[in-house]
């Protein structure tokens, strides 16, 4: 079964669980989605720092260091997840080579029409 980032997170959070029982959890555990998971909190953030500072050993030798170190607590935040404004202003930005404040304007009088057409122009497809 595929673990998660999240999974690891809790891991290190909550359960202090060991994850790296299972031979899959090496492939599954990514040390920047978990970096970046224990970066929203103060104190996290250090260990989150230090981590991708030697990002260079070994998984689970980063996985123990975490799991040892992190102070068992319940830890939540929301992850920023791309939005339709954000979208459309970078494919506005790329489609007329303009700033960000330009692009800014340009949706400003752009319908979404005119941007549908524009996401269609600038889609790039593969061999099928």
């Amino acid at each position: 079964m595929a673990l998660s980032p999240f999974d690891f997170l809790k891991a290190i959070n909550e359960t202090k669980e060991d994850l790296f029982v299972d031979p899959q959890a090496e492939k599954d555990y990514s040390a920047y989605m978990i970096n970046r998971g224990l970066s929203f909190f103060p104190d996290t953030i250090l260990y989150s720092n230090m981590m991708n500072r030697y990002s260079h050993i070994p998984k689970r030798s980063q996985y123990r260091f975490l799991i040892n170190n992190v102070i068992k607590r319940k830890r939540f935040s929301q992850w920023h997840k791309k939005d339709k404004e954000t979208e459309s202003l970078a494919l506005v930005m790329e489609y007329f080579g303009y700033s960000a404040e330009k692009a800014k304007e340009a949706l400003k009088i752009l319908s979404n029409t005119q941007i549908d057409i524009i996401r269609g122009r600038q889609e790039q497809g593969g061999r099928g």
